[in-house]
């Protein structure tokens, strides 16, 4: 019960975003449509958005209508298998994670999915120096396993529209160690706090090449329009010291 995905550092001085909190709703509400939009990017792709889900008479039959749709549905679930990804995604390093490219980020931020996101967090898990020196318009700075469990764990952010969802892009600098780690650590804790499969987030994606190539991809969607490197030479002990905290 305590497995990841399936289908699928202090906080810096910029005032977190404002997000709606509220109580998680018991069941969803039938719902089963497939659209098609444009997604902005490099690609200019167009993805296939279909949301499935359904309301559960009883908990056999929500278990069957899961083994169901593994069986049917060729898009994989999110955590709590109640419905597919929203976002089309793309091949990482770890087969476990769910892994997004820099334009369908850039398509988050523009709105493209608004019809069915109602917040979309972006946890920027590099050291406040790098964050100040450039990030994601939007973002949360959120280097440390205390600051996520603070920010995410202890005052839940939930969707108070049954028919939308609440998203969780992790990234750091190029998305290879602390990003996915710290993807990683959500889930975990997030399921140890829960009757399987329960969460709070279901729907966690890591943003793949992290902030660097997001960065030269979309410079107008970062704040400062800059990026500062973790190994920069003008911060080694702030380097040194956020690898002692996070050992």
């Amino acid at each position: 019960c305590r497995q990841l995905f399936h289908s699928p550092s202090g906080p810096g001085s910029v005032p977190r975003p404002a997000l709606k909190r509220g109580q998680p709703s018991d069941r969803d509400t039938p719902v089963k449509a497939k659209r098609q939009r444009r997604v902005a990017g490099s690609c200019d792709q167009e993805a296939s958005v279909e949301l499935v889900a359904w309301l559960e008479p009883s908990r056999s039959a929500q278990l069957e209508e899961i083994e169901n749709l593994l069986v049917n549905d060729d898009q994989e679930l999110i955590g709590d298998f109640s419905k597919p990804h929203l976002l089309p995604t793309v091949e990482g390093k770890d087969p476990g994670l769910k892994y997004i490219s820099p334009g369908t980020l850039a398509a988050v931020l523009t709105g493209h999915f608004s019809s069915f996101i109602e917040s979309s967090i972006i946890v920027d898990c590099r050291y406040p120096y790098e964050y100040e020196g450039g990030h994601v318009k939007g973002a949360v700075n959120l280097p440390l396993q205390r600051d996520v469990e603070e920010f995410l764990l202890e005052q839940p952010i939930v969707s108070l529209d049954a028919s939308k969802r609440v998203i969780v892009i992790f990234h750091c600098e190029f998305s290879v160690e602390r990003g996915p780690k710290m993807c990683k650590f959500l889930r975990e804790r997030d399921r140890s706090c829960h009757e399987y499969p329960q969460l709070h987030y279901p729907e966690l994606y890591v943003l793949k090449g992290g902030y660097r190539e997001f960065f030269f991809q979309f410079p107008n969607h970062c704040e400062p329009r800059d990026y500062r490197p973790m190994e920069h030479p003008a911060f080694k002990e702030e380097l040194r010291k956020f690898r002692g905290q996070n050992r």
